[in-house]
């Protein structure tokens, strides 16, 4: 055997000091890791002389042009008629390259051992901590079992830093951990959360990698799916006891009281009273308990620019109207569940676009037949259809209609293939409020 390894190791010493057999040397390389064997042909283009002649002598093959073709076979049987006879071609590539040979198979299985060795560390830490019925612990085992909540995020970052993905985990797993035992306790605002968690304020902010990964956590230990959007993101913080920004969730708001307590808030009685509109926050609606609209009905528009027309043309300003500015924040939807709970029927009227349309919907599908659509019907389209056209991307977003009128309206919108907004119907509107507001 020590002779054997003698002639590996001179034979692979032997074709290092021929520059002639350096790129047939790559391919045999190449073809040992993927098939862990001397097999494949080989292919040399524009080879010189020198290379022609030295390959052929191995393979005992004449070649004329100046693209070659070999096996890996032939080149192996040749090395076995040499004078370093008997070979291991393994061996003397090892030799050849000063590095262990590794199929492609087996580089993808030590792989995958380390990264199954890597969660099997951080779950083993979080068991020794905090014991097997620990949620940290729990989730951990979960991701090694189902390869879910957050498997590929924390592999992803363990492919670029092990140190650094072991510190996310941990952080994350602790978080988890902090979230159980708080989660009857009182609120605590995201910042000062993620800051004792890791230092960091913004830790966990939303679309971060340790944000993807803790609501993900969470989602594991409460059986629930990934939220879609930040609605649902910011509802699943909320039942965990963490309160993101309340500040940038904002809507406008005319004629409509609130209730903090026991007692009607007297700032909003006061922009009752002058007739103002004002600003409603999530941080407003903290201990709001009840909401009570001035008019009979309560009136949603999408754009700011309609929401201060109506205002400024309404003869009774005994009527209550909100503005949404786009999508719906989350202080809108907190706002409309109040305000359903009171008994008040709400009117919400959008751009009949695929945008609009799909706020409106998803409004509907949310809330109920309570959420009447405004202005939103074949008829109203065609009064605030404008030549803005729309693409391909919209279009199709109209297949995904759901609410019977606008599932109509919708009808419409792909064959015009133009916008309506809600800018070309404000006296229909204005008209409309006026109508609610009469005895």
């Amino acid at each position: 055997m020590s002779s054997n390894r003698n002639n590996d190791q001179a034979c692979a010493e032997y074709f290092k000091n021929q520059k002639i057999y350096q790129r047939c040397f790559q391919e045999l390389w190449k073809k040992w890791r993927s098939y862990g064997k001397p097999t494949g042909r080989i292919t040399l283009k524009h080879t010189s002389g020198e290379e022609r002649r030295g390959i052929g002598g191995i393979t005992g093959k004449v070649f004329y042009e100046e693209d070659i073709r070999f096996t890996f076979a032939e080149f192996e049987q040749g090395l076995q008629k040499t004078r370093f006879a008997p070979v291991d071609m393994k061996k003397v590539l090892e030799g050849y390259f000063g590095e262990e040979l590794v199929t492609k198979q087996d580089q993808k299985k030590k792989t995958q051992k380390q990264k199954e060795d890597f969660l099997k560390d951080i779950s083993k830490g979080f068991r020794g901590k905090s014991g097997t019925k620990s949620v940290a612990y729990e989730w951990t085992e979960q991701m090694l079992s189902t390869k879910k909540y957050g498997y590929q995020i924390l592999i992803r970052e363990f492919e670029k830093d092990p140190d650094q993905a072991g510190v996310l985990a941990e952080n994350v797993g602790n978080a988890l951990e902090k979230l159980h035992k708080i989660s009857n306790t009182e609120e605590q605002p995201l910042a000062v959360f993620a800051a004792e968690i890791s230092g960091n304020p913004h830790y966990f902010d939303r679309g971060t990698t340790a944000g993807l990964l803790l609501v993900r956590g969470i989602c594991c230990i409460r059986k629930t799916e990934v939220p879609e959007n930040a609605y649902q993101w910011r509802e699943l913080m909320e039942t965990e006891g963490i309160i993101p920004d309340n500040v940038s969730s904002m809507l406008h708001v005319y004629g409509l009281r609130l209730k903090k307590g026991t007692a009607w808030h007297p700032a909003y009685e006061a922009f009752c009273e002058e007739g103002e509109p004002c600003v409603i926050t999530m941080e407003n609606l903290k201990g709001i308990t009840e909401v009570q609209p001035l008019g009979k009905n309560v009136f949603i528009v999408e754009n700011e620019m309609v929401f201060s027309y109506l205002i400024d043309n309404l003869p009774d300003k005994n009527c209550t109207l909100l503005c949404t500015s786009g999508q719906l924040r989350f202080v809108s939807q907190k706002l409309l569940s109040l305000i359903l709970e009171n008994g008040t029927d709400v009117y919400y009227s959008g751009d009949i676009d695929p945008d609009g349309m799909g706020i409106a919907d998803r409004l509907w599908m949310k809330f109920g037949d309570r959420i009447h659509m405004w202005r939103m019907s074949p008829e109203d389209y065609e009064k605030s259809i404008s030549r803005e056209h729309i693409g391909e991307n919209g279009l199709a977003k109209l297949f995904h209609i759901h609410h019977p009128l606008l599932e109509k309206t919708a009808e419409y919108v792909k064959q015009k293939q133009l916008s309506g907004y809600q800018e070309n119907i404000l006296k229909e509107l204005l008209s409309d409020i006026k109508k609610a507001g009469e005895p």
